[in-house]
């Protein structure tokens, strides 16, 4: 039936800065060091990037590439980019040039835009970027312009402070494509679509408790997961996006105070760095700062560490999957009785849908059933809604895979509890979650086995007081050989984002079965011994 314009709009984040640029014209939208921008200024920049991409020959269902940390470039590509119908590809500042050529070129980017400081990133790989037509150089830490290509700024002024039309006509249109590491080597694109994006960015403000009057600190990098939506989200409620460009804890607590900042999301390992210096420093916050948190399940000490400083945490939980948080940890009045272990421990569940996204559950993957609601019985979480992505790009056999049974599959195992709260157990999957990133083990050990000298390997995650959870390898040399710990972490270096790389090298023999298959949980049990890994 076709649909009515008088009872029917698309929804799309994109209108969200039309309506605050209307509504809040001379209120302050974004700060970056001692750039200040209105409404109405962040709406012309906006506008300006749109028309500019338009006139460099981009068109709708185009993919623009940004590689960028939290500045206003990242923020109004959220906006200009989408807005013509084209699809903005967020790529990870810590990835290596290899994976970053890979993203490019799968995504099939046609512009590309890359702030001076990563440009060490493009410059090797430049010349297998076949279908990049358009390179932009973001100038913010100086006026090196270290690729061929124009510079930001004089790329704006290529274009117009008039409006641009929303060319977004199906609400189902790729906003989008968000690449995760997954459970194999390669990444894989997850295609974001307007309705998700809107509707999510609407939840994060309602479950963060964000108003107009709300300021938010970008601790969280705009691309992961596009902010968890709160590129968006903020935007909407006509807030105050506070910039920045590296996340120390010496930057945040002072901007905090100058600033006012009343709202921030972080990984666990952001928390424990800032409960480590406001100890250290003996910081009090002025204005109660309200903190989502996602990535790794909480210590219930890092909640209590940050609660007694002045800040109130919020746990959430989701995937790239499902456009960030999916769950939260919904707070229960009669839980402000409990002693403040007790309570840290209960926030550090992972909780119950968002309102946006309703449906969430436990089940016995092979069945579908859910599973008794007795805090007990092992499950996988299951999502549906709409906040689940449209598919994996260019990859519709791990689509199929992803939505068996109706539901996406998160491949986080789950109890149930009787308030019908969710708390992950373990991971179906070996995928190592190290301060909020993803890092896949076949991935380092497929690389691990490129290594002249190795025979053998298996990674595995061990326990890390600062980021949760990091690589440790397990190495079988070739016989005659004699690689030493340092040869396989710099291989890795080498080859990989430095992150990904082991922390920890052991060389021995491989425990496996009788069909020869290495046994994992045998090397797992070892290192977590006496420790519940609890992950996210």
């Amino acid at each position: 039936m076709e649909k009515n314009k008088v009872c029917f709009d698309i929804l799309t984040p994109v209108n969200f800065i039309t309506r605050s640029a209307s509504v809040y014209p001379n209120k302050i939208a974004v700060v970056h060091g001692d750039k200040r921008y209105t409404y109405k200024e962040f709406y012309a920049r906006v506008n300006r990037l749109a028309s500019a991409l338009i006139n460099s020959g981009v068109k709708k269902g185009d993919k623009v590439a940004f590689i960028c940390p939290n500045t206003p470039p990242m923020l109004e590509a959220h906006y200009a980019v989408p807005m013509i119908g084209a699809t903005l590809v967020s790529i990870n500042i810590r990835l290596s040039s290899k994976e970053v050529a890979y993203i490019i070129n799968h995504s099939d980017s046609k512009a590309l835009f890359v702030d001076n400081e990563f440009s060490g990133l493009v410059a090797p790989i430049i010349s297998e970027l076949t279908q990049v037509g358009t390179v932009v150089n973001i100038c913010d830490i100086s006026d090196e312009r270290p690729l061929d290509g124009a510079e930001y700024e004089e790329f704006l002024n290529t274009g117009s402070d008039a409006p641009v039309e929303c060319a977004v006509e199906d609400e189902y249109q790729v906003a989008t494509i968000n690449y995760t590491s997954g459970t194999t080597g390669l990444p894989k694109g997850v295609m974001y679509h307007h309705r998700g994006a809107y509707l999510n960015a609407l939840g994060e403000m309602m479950e963060s408790g964000f108003n107009s009057e709300s300021v938010y600190l970008w601790t969280l990098p705009m691309f992961h997961c596009n902010g968890w939506c709160f590129t968006w989200g903020v935007t909407a409620m006509g807030g105050r996006h506070i910039c920045l460009r590296k996340v120390m804890a010496e930057e945040i607590y002072p901007l905090l105070e100058k600033e006012n900042v009343s709202h921030l999301c972080a990984a666990p390992t952001i928390l424990i760095t800032m409960s480590g210096y406001a100890t250290e420093n003996n910081i009090r916050l002025k204005r109660q700062l309200q903190i989502m948190t996602a990535g790794a399940p909480p210590a219930p000490t890092v909640i209590q560490n940050m609660e007694s400083i002045g800040a109130n945490i919020t746990h959430t939980y989701g995937l790239t999957e499902v456009f960030g948080p999916h769950s939260v940890c919904a707070w229960q009045s009669e839980w402000a009785g409990l002693p403040a272990e007790e309570r840290a421990k209960m926030k550090s569940r992972q909780g119950v849908p968002y309102v946006i996204a309703m449906y969430m559950d436990v089940v016995n993957p092979e069945t579908m059933e859910p599973v008794p609601r007795d805090g007990q019985t092992i499950g996988e979480i299951v999502m549906r809604g709409n906040n689940v992505m449209l598919g994996y790009y260019k990859d519709p056999e791990a689509t199929v895979e992803a939505f068996k049974g109706g539901w996406f599959h998160s491949g986080d195992l789950a109890v149930m509890h009787p308030d019908n709260y969710a708390q992950i157990m373990d991971r179906k999957k070996d995928i190592i979650i190290s301060g909020g990133e993803n890092i896949s083990t076949v991935e380092i050990e497929n690389t691990i086995y490129q290594h002249p000298d190795v025979m053998e390997v298996a990674v595995i995650p061990i326990p890390d007081e600062k980021w949760g959870e990091v690589p440790k390898a397990f190495v079988v040399p070739k016989p005659g050989r004699n690689p030493t710990a340092e040869d396989i972490v710099g291989f890795c270096k080498e080859n990989l984002a430095r992150f990904k790389a082991p922390k920890v090298v052991e060389f021995c023999d491989l425990p496996k079965t009788a069909t020869g298959k290495i046994q994992k949980y045998k090397l797992r049990d070892k290192e977590w011994a006496g420790r519940k890994r609890l992950v996210h």
